[in-house]
């Protein structure tokens, strides 16, 4: 079992890499982002806190190319790329914290109740359909507002209580095929346990999709925080992030005159949603061929199958 493990996850991995080297957006985005991620989280390491909380007046909206900030500065005189840097850290923070609870909360329901079915699954999932018609950002604005000593934790943990629904319905879906496929049906005659079928045999089959998903979940969150913080109620006040950044906006004068306080983490936005987002089509076209190939060894109609 464990050398059949070893073996398709060999397998995912080579799918992955040639269907990269098929698709050169993808490629190209997988290069940049890799990029983006190493020089982001190491600049901020050689970073103290007082380097970007600290005002100073005297070099407040300095232009670009002034006084050695490549970039300009902001209303507290701080340098933009260094802001720039921070921001993206603690974006990418709480994206990454919430793509992770999404992840484990919708692969563990969706599998529980793909694999169950039933009446438990006819409950829980009308419970997510009310989930789901709920304005959520509205909901996540009153609790940003009502929580005494707001903080980061606090906001993943908001977010997170409403990004679970739509991966639990995917994987829930994928497993509803599985239990049908002879491999679960044997499993469960020789006596093997709900448990090990569920997370031992399904869930290992679906992983593709899974790492497809956690792509486009994850450029979704950065989108969502940054939106909050750009209306403020995102990260406490005081800390820095894109959605910080992009606020300078609203400011008329600001807008106009001085774009290089904004610009910058809007191109950043914009370019590592729409990589991640290349990243993640070819991924889930590897799990659409991946998928192919298992219902048709399943089926043996490997003859007809491409």
């Amino acid at each position: 079992m464990t050398e059949k493990k070893h073996k398709n996850s060999l397998s995912l991995v080579h799918s992955i890499k040639e269907e990269l080297k098929k698709d050169k957006l993808a490629m190209i985005s997988t290069i940049f982002l890799v990029a983006v991620f190493l020089i982001v989280y190491i600049y901020s390491m050689f970073l103290k806190q007082s380097n970007y909380v600290d005002v100073n007046i005297m070099d407040q909206y300095l232009a670009p190319l002034t006084n050695g900030h490549l970039l300009g500065t902001d209303n507290g005189g701080r340098d933009i790329i260094m802001m720039l840097m921070i921001s993206a850290r603690n974006s990418f923070n709480i994206a990454f914290a919430v793509t992770l609870i999404t992840l484990v909360v919708g692969n563990i329901l969706g599998v529980i109740t793909g694999y169950f079915g039933g009446r438990f699954d006819l409950i829980f999932m009308r419970f997510t359909d009310f989930v789901m018609i709920l304005p959520s950002m509205m909901i996540i604005i009153v609790f940003v507002t009502i929580i005494p000593r707001f903080n980061s934790w606090s906001l993943i943990g908001i977010i997170s209580i409403f990004s679970w629904i739509g991966t639990t319905r995917l994987i829930r879906a994928r497993t509803m095929t599985e239990v049908n496929r002879d491999y679960v049906r044997a499993s469960k005659t020789s006596g093997t346990s709900d448990f090990k079928i569920m997370f031992r045999e399904i869930w290992p089959n679906l992983s593709t999709l899974v790492i497809a998903e956690a792509t486009l979940v994850f450029a979704g969150n950065i989108g969502l925080e940054t939106g909050l913080s750009f209306l403020g109620f995102g990260l406490p006040a005081g800390t820095p992030s894109l959605g910080t950044m992009i606020n300078e906006a609203t400011n008329p004068e600001t807008m106009t005159d001085k774009p290089w306080t904004w610009v910058p983490a809007t191109v950043v936005i914009l370019i590592v949603v729409l990589a991640i987002i290349f990243i993640g089509n070819a991924l889930r076209r590897v799990a659409d061929q991946r998928q192919a190939t298992r219902l048709c060894g399943h089926a043996q109609l490997s003859r007809r199958c491409p």
